[in-house]
């Protein structure tokens, strides 16, 4: 009943702490099935089914004498991996568990467990979705160049970031205003499926229509990742540093707000809805 409370090193917390990420990134595998595997499986036809769709689609309007010369499924799949990877970030920490959780009734659960473990499950499920599509694309189709696979992998990791530091604003507000919040994601995800810029090449934008996109943090990592997947494509019409900044702010932002909401949470909250 009556138990001494040992204090535990630095080490050892940090120890903890890995664990109960790991346990519940693997939680949060599983809420899309309760066999993981199938989880990822029903992912990796979604986002087969997107680069599908949209290589249909740009062939149709013509649009593929306007790509980056090179592989042109390859050009449709670096945008589309950079985009999903973003989008179900965005949703994994926004819908990650909030301080009204029945998970936070247990000790050493917190919510910055739970928001890495949402964010690290959707990077792991995006990141094996996309190697298996390169890996039977390469072995079936046409062997797969890639000008300088980690400059183009960092671009995969900051789009993720970019998505987490969108998810923690979301998160924030989501316990206030719950409806619209759900909206706006919504709204989000949709407008980036134009906003992103994925259909095209930035460099043959005029400048009237670079001012629609370039506000979009998302639309500098496609076109900086695609300079560095295609050897003769270099961007010129886009920035590396706008995104990383752009993304930090907006991850102060939310974790200031997520912290704010955690001091002022209430059970009636959950109970209301």
């Amino acid at each position: 009943m009556f138990q001494a409370e040992r204090r535990s090193s630095l080490l050892e917390g940090a120890g903890t702490l890995l664990q109960l990420v790991f346990h519940n990134t693997v939680r949060s595998i599983r809420k899309t099935h309760r066999d993981a595997t199938i989880a990822i499986v029903y992912n990796i036809f979604q986002t087969m089914i997107m680069v599908g769709a949209f290589f249909v689609l740009l062939d149709i309007l013509g649009l593929r004498g306007l790509a980056i010369r090179g592989d042109f499924l390859l050009y449709v799949m670096s945008g589309i991996f950079v985009f999903m990877t973003h989008v179900k970030s965005v949703g994994a920490v926004m819908g990650s568990e909030g301080p009204t959780s029945p998970m936070m009734q247990h000790r050493p659960m917190n919510q910055v467990i739970a928001v890495c473990a949402a964010a690290l499950s959707a990077f792991y499920i995006q990141i094996i979705s996309m190697f298996t599509i390169l890996l039977l694309y390469h072995l079936v189709w046409t062997p797969i160049e890639i000008f300088d696979p980690f400059g183009a992998a960092m671009m995969l990791v900051l789009a993720w970031f970019s998505g987490c530091s969108v998810g923690m604003v979301l998160l924030g507000l989501k316990p206030w205003f719950p409806k619209a919040t759900a909206i706006v994601m919504q709204v989000y995800s949709r407008a980036n499926m134009f906003a992103s810029g994925k259909m095209f090449v930035a460099n043959a934008l005029p400048a009237h229509m670079i001012a629609m996109f370039d506000w979009n943090p998302l639309f500098h990592i496609i076109d900086q990742g695609r300079g560095y997947i295609f050897v003769n494509y270099n961007p010129m019409k886009s920035s590396l540093m706008y995104p990383l900044w752009v993304s930090l702010v907006l991850l102060a932002i939310g974790i200031i707000g997520v912290f704010y909401t955690s001091r002022r949470a209430s059970l009636s909250w959950d109970a209301a809805r």
